[in-house]
C-alpha cells in the first residue's frame, strides 16, 4: 500500500458508555480516559482520530482541543455542523488550534440531520441544506486563506474579515483539509466542488468504484477550481491473530447485537440518509461480499461505520484495505471495539502491513 495513505481512528465522543459494543468503563468520556486513546495512538502507529458530533453529545471541538493540549503528535479529524457555527467563529476558532497544535487540525463537514431546533437552527429541503453547507466550505476556506474578506451570499455574510491568527501554510498544506460524507446527488455536488477528501462507509468495491467515477467527472463537470478531491473510507475492521477466531468472533458480536436489538450501536439516522440506506441493503446481496466485507451487522442495529465491517486476520483485511487504495483511496478512519484495546493491536498487527 502507497505510503502516501494515512491512518486514522475513531474516538467516541457519547455521555453514553458502551458504544457500539466499546467497555463500559467508569468516566468512559473523562478527559483522562479520552487522553489515554489519543496517546495510545500517537505510540501505535496511528496519524489521529475522527471525533464524531451531533447534539446530545460533548461539543467536538472542545474536547478535541483538550486532547490536542494533551498530545503533541495527535491529529484531530473534528467533525462539525455549519448550522452549529457560523463561518467567521469557526475559521477562527480552527486557525486558532491549528496555531497552538503546529498544524495538527483536520475538519470533517457533516451536513446529515440533528436536533437543530435545540440550539436554534433551521434548515429548508436538502437542496437548502447542501447549498449553506457548500457556501459555508467556500467561505471558510477564503478566511483562511484570504484577508479582508466580504462576502454576501444567500445564506451568510462577512464584510473586511481577517481572521487571526493566521494559518501557516506547511509544504503543499496550506489550511486544514475539509473531510466530506454524503452519497446523494446534491451532497456529492458540494463533495465535487469543495471537499477536500470524500469519505465513503463501507461500501462493496465496485460501489466504491463507480463513486470515485462519478466523483471525478462531477469534479470536471463544475469547473473545480481546488486540488483534486482526495477519497477516504470509514470502516470498522475486525481484527484477530486468525481468519477462523476473527469470523468466530465477529458471529458472536452480531448474535449479541441481535438478543440485545442494537443497543449501544443506534447512533445515525437509519432511514434519512441515502448513504446510510445504501449501506442497510447490501445485506441482501449477501451476508459476506468482496472477500470479507461482513454485512450482517446492519441487520441488527449497525449504523454509519458499524453497518458493515472487514473481518479476518490482519493480512486478511490488509489485503481488503489494499484493494481498496487501488482505487484511489488514501485515507483510511478505522476502528473496531473495545476502542483502546483495538487501537493498540491493530496498530501493531495491521498498520505494519499497509505501510509495508
Amino acid at each position: 500500500m502507497s505510503n502516501h495513505s494515512e491512518f486514522l481512528w475513531y474516538i467516541p465522543n457519547d455521555v453514553r458508555p458502551g458504544h457500539r459494543g466499546d467497555s463500559a468503563v467508569e468516566n468512559h468520556n473523562s478527559l483522562d480516559t479520552l487522553t489515554s486513546h489519543a496517546r495510545a495512538l500517537e505510540e501505535h502507529g496511528w496519524k489521529g482520530a475522527l471525533i464524531g458530533t451531533g447534539w446530545g453529545r460533548p461539543d467536538t471541538f472542545t474536547v478535541a482541543a483538550s486532547l490536542a493540549a494533551r498530545t503533541t503528535t495527535f491529529e484531530p479529524l473534528i467533525a462539525i455542523r455549519p448550522g452549529y457555527w457560523r463561518p467567521a467563529n469557526f475559521a477562527s476558532a480552527a486557525a486558532t488550534l491549528d496555531h497552538l497544535t503546529g498544524g495538527r487540525v483536520r475538519i470533517n463537514i457533516v451536513s446529515g440531520k440533528d436536533n437543530l431546533a435545540a440550539y436554534g437552527d433551521s434548515e429548508g429541503d436538502q437542496a437548502h441544506r447542501y447549498s449553506r453547507t457548500r457556501e459555508f466550505m467556500r467561505l471558510v476556506r477564503r478566511l483562511w486563506t484570504e484577508e479582508n474578506v466580504t462576502s454576501s451570499g444567500e445564506h451568510f455574510r462577512v464584510a473586511e474579515s481577517t481572521v487571526v491568527p493566521r494559518i501557516e501554510v506547511r509544504g503543499d498544506r496550506r489550511h486544514p483539509k475539509f473531510y466530506f460524507g454524503g452519497a446523494s446527488e446534491a451532497a456529492e455536488r458540494v463533495a465535487a466542488a469543495e471537499a477536500d477528501v470524500q469519505l465513503f462507509w463501507g461500501e462493496p468495491l465496485d460501489g466504491v468504484r463507480e463513486r470515485i467515477d462519478r466523483l471525478k467527472a462531477l469534479s470536471r463537470e463544475l469547473d473545480r477550481d481546488l486540488p483534486p478531491l482526495e477519497f477516504g473510507l470509514r470502516i470498522t475492521t475486525l481484527v484477530r491473530d486468525t481468519t477462523e477466531q476473527a469470523w468466530a468472533d465477529a458471529e458472536a458480536k452480531v448474535a449479541e447485537m441481535a438478543r440485545n436489538k442494537g443497543t449501544g450501536w443506534h447512533d445515525h439516522q437509519r432511514v434519512l440518509a441515502v448513504g446510510q440506506q445504501r449501506l442497510l441493503e447490501l445485506h441482501e446481496r449477501g451476508d459476506v461480499l468482496d472477500d470479507n466485507l461482513y454485512t450482517a451487522p446492519g441487520k441488527f442495529g449497525g449504523g454509519g461505520a458499524g453497518t458493515t465491517w472487514l473481518v479476518g486476520s490482519a493480512a486478511d483485511v490488509a489485503r481488503s484495505l489494499r484493494k481498496y487504495q487501488d482505487l484511489g483511496i488514501t485515507h483510511f478512519v478505522l476502528s473496531d471495539t473495545p476502542y483502546l484495546s483495538e487501537i493498540r493491536r491493530q496498530g501493531d498487527q495491521l498498520l505494519p502491513l499497509l505501510r509495508g
